[in-house]
């Protein structure tokens, strides 16, 4: 261990040979400095991280647990992407105030609305703690080595905030041959304080979507409340807004290609080492599978938001969510066939074993690992495509399941905990369900669900599939669930709620509905879990040997752990790309491209009156450069999902822009990046403060901020 530390320790020296690629724990900047202030960074690593002092890292904030967000004024101004606050900016839409169509914006501080639920935490520290969580582990494996690791992970998380009102994680990187320590932070009165309409904080709809050029103004605007003590609490009206440690300066100044660029976030998942036979297995079975549900139910949904205002409001945020990995899933499949994955992975590969004959150590320790591996996929593959389908089918598909585990999680609840648990989670149920059924029309839910099961019966082995699908016809049983199950009516759900006792079991057993969710559990359970757990167990552990492997025998190349949802550092510039032959993106556009596209008449490029009255009047204010409005612009940074809401941070340390997507071609960077076409795509801010000083006509936030020109 001592060994491997020591070479993770010198390699880190010769790392981001280009630095495009790879995602940096904040705490290694240190070895990245002098590269990143070659590209023209103004900064030092202690600038953006430091455990002691304020610093960026203190403007970096995890929205909801699954986007980024960041500080940009001293009363706790947040600005992340309106996709990120969708959830949030719908809930307060009605019809006699849908400020999701025309936009919103809080002229005092009473005006912001709360958000029961959201959270937003800082990062305090980080901290490698590899050797403490290994500590008394060697020569251990199996159980025992797990609940070593486990204790001592429950040891170190309880002392490193004793004391404290933070909470602690410690996370395994690379597979678990290091651990971190992660010290946040938790905020729980987040409100909205303002969003541009949908017309333009979802410019292009599913059309623009993953694609360049992009003319998406992607933001939305909170506020983090604290106590009198400028801590977190619980939602209050005595609150006031949060002072932070550090806040990004806004930079109006002129942007050119070439410019140094900085994104910090919290990207979510890549998976960098997958092996060959399990990347050939997502591209050519899997994602196919994926997108072919998705396209179902987005077919029934899209259909149903053009009837009516109505239906718009109850789904627009469920079709932006099932819509943004769909298209994703096809550029991604798009991406690796051109840029020859599956060939380049093999390749690589067949390197790696003949460097491991090189040494008897390595042939030892890693000269069988890549044909385990290919093995290992190749025998659960179709395990692995049932439990994909299952969560698409359960989870992503018809609500009705929704309902179904509610009333799963509460039977748990009466078996194994008090009585007073039980009847108070009843109650929430009860009181919750309308929020449910207020956004749910049976008739959509029906249609989506003919269209997945009938799919689901075609893709799934016959020997995975419920009786209720085998048996049935899909319409007779779709019928049967939504005229009399309890799931698909809110009067009949609350009903059985209400009453549940002694004979609810029983009635469940013949609910068609709730029977078909219980016969795909117990397959999943019976059929298929056993199989999942040896599979990822076995590739997790393989997984670590050849990651291991990677850094021990080319110490001289790049490498960086994948993205967990912790805190990252990307730098590149701001650049456009070439994806192909014949076709060269530029790195920016400007709201001449906006009325292009809005002049084709297609639905997805529609606008409000005020936004074609501005451009006509070329009222762009202090935010124009060389006399065009920036919308927004690409870069050579490193990201996934997760840095959506990302600072576009520049060479000084000032806020340029938001990230909020890459191009088309660059999803393909979850499994492998290639640094002459992935590009980031970030909406300017300067286009964010003109959208809410002169077309919001809210200048009073504006004032709030450090602009620098």
């Amino acid at each position: 261990m001592k060994k491997f530390t020591l070479i993770i320790a010198l390699l880190f020296s010769t790392l981001f040979a280009r630095s495009e690629e790879g995602m940096i724990i904040p705490t290694l900047l240190g070895a990245f400095e002098s590269e990143m202030q070659a590209m023209g960074m103004k900064l030092s690593a202690s600038d953006i991280y430091d455990v002691n002092n304020a610093s960026i890292k203190d403007a970096i904030i995890h929205f909801g647990g699954g986007c980024t967000a960041e500080l940009v004024s001293d009363r706790g101004l947040l600005l992340t992407n309106h996709h990120c606050g969708f959830s949030q900016i719908y809930s307060h839409s009605t019809l006699e105030n849908n400020i999701a169509k025309y936009g919103f914006w809080a002229k005092n501080l009473s005006e912001e609305l709360t958000n029961p639920g959201l959270t937003a935490a800082r990062m305090v520290r980080i901290e490698d703690v590899t050797k403490q969580v290994l500590e008394g582990t060697e020569n251990m494996e199996g159980d025992e080595l797990l609940l070593t690791i486990q204790t001592n992970i429950a040891k170190i998380k309880a002392a490193s905030i004793n004391g404290t009102h933070f909470e602690a994680d410690i996370k395994p990187f690379d597979f678990g041959n290091s651990y971190y320590l992660l010290v946040k932070e938790t905020f729980n009165d987040v409100r909205l304080v303002g969003t541009p309409p949908t017309t333009v904080g979802k410019f292009g709809g599913d059309t623009d979507n993953w694609v360049w050029p992009r003319h998406t103004g992607d933001f939305s605007m909170f506020r983090i409340y604290a106590n009198d003590e400028n801590k977190p609490a619980e939602i209050n009206e005595n609150n006031k807004p949060y002072t932070p440690i550090h806040y990004l300066p806004i930079s109006l100044k002129p942007r050119q290609k070439d410019d140094f660029t900085m994104v910090f976030g919290f990207p979510g998942r890549t998976d960098q080492h997958t092996i060959s036979t399990e990347l050939d297995f997502i591209i050519n079975e899997m994602r196919p599978a994926q997108i072919k549900m998705r396209d179902l139910s987005l077919s029934v949904i899209n259909a149903a938001m053009k009837t009516s205002e109505e239906t718009t409001l109850k789904y627009a945020s469920k079709q932006a969510r099932i819509a943004n990995a769909w298209k994703k899933w096809i550029g991604q499949i798009d991406g690796l066939k051109r840029g020859s994955a599956i060939e380049k992975k093999l390749d690589y590969e067949k390197g790696y074993t003949n460097e491991a004959k090189s040494k008897e150590k390595w042939q030892v320790e890693y000269g069988t690992v890549v044909k385990e591996l290919r093995e290992l996929s190749t025998k659960y593959n179709n395990s692995d495509f049932a439990y994909n389908m299952y969560i698409e089918y359960i989870y992503v598909g018809p609500e009705l399941f929704k309902r179904a585990r509610t009333i799963s999680d509460l039977i748990k609840l009466k078996e194994n905990e008090s009585e007073e648990a039980f009847s108070d989670q009843q109650k929430k149920i009860v009181e919750g369900a309308p929020n449910f059924y207020d956004s749910y029309e049976v008739s959509i839910d029906k249609e989506i669900f003919k269209l997945q099961s009938d799919y689901y019966k075609k893709a799934i082995s016959e020997e995975l599939l419920p009786s209720s699908l085998k048996s049935e016809e899909i319409n007779d049983l779709a019928d049967d669930i939504f005229d009399n199950s309890i799931l698909t009516d809110l009067d009949r759900f609350n009903s059985f709620i209400e009453k549940f006792g002694k004979s609810s079991l029983k009635k469940l057993s013949k609910d068609p509905g709730y029977k078909l969710y219980q016969e795909i559990q117990k397959i999943f359970e019976e059929k298929l879990l056993t199989d999942l757990r040896a599979y990822y167990s076995t590739k997790n552990e393989l997984m670590k040997t050849y990651v291991k492997g990677k850094y021990e025998m080319y110490p001289e190349e790049k490498h960086w752990a994948d993205a967990n949802s912790t805190i990252r550092v990307t730098y590149g510039k701001l650049e456009g790309s070439t994806p192909r032959d014949g076709m060269k993106y530029t790195p920016h556009t400007t709201l001449d491209g906006v009325i292009e596209k809005y002049n084709t008449g297609e639905d997805d490029f529609d606008l409000l009156p005020r936004m074609l009255e501005l451009y006509e009047e070329k009222n762009y204010g202090q935010y124009a450069q060389d006399g065009e409005l920036w919308v927004c612009f690409t870069g050579s940074n490193h990201t996934t999902g997760g840095n959506s809401g990302s600072p576009v941070i520049d060479a000084e340390g000032n806020l340029m822009g938001i990230n909020f997507d890459r191009s088309w071609e660059s999803t393909m960077s979850d499994y492998m990046f290639d640094a002459s076409r992935c590009r980031n795509i970030s909406v300017d801010i300067r286009y964010v403060l003109w959208l809410i000083d002169i077309y919001g006509e809210a200048p009073h936030i504006v004032e709030e901020m450090k602009l620098v020109k």
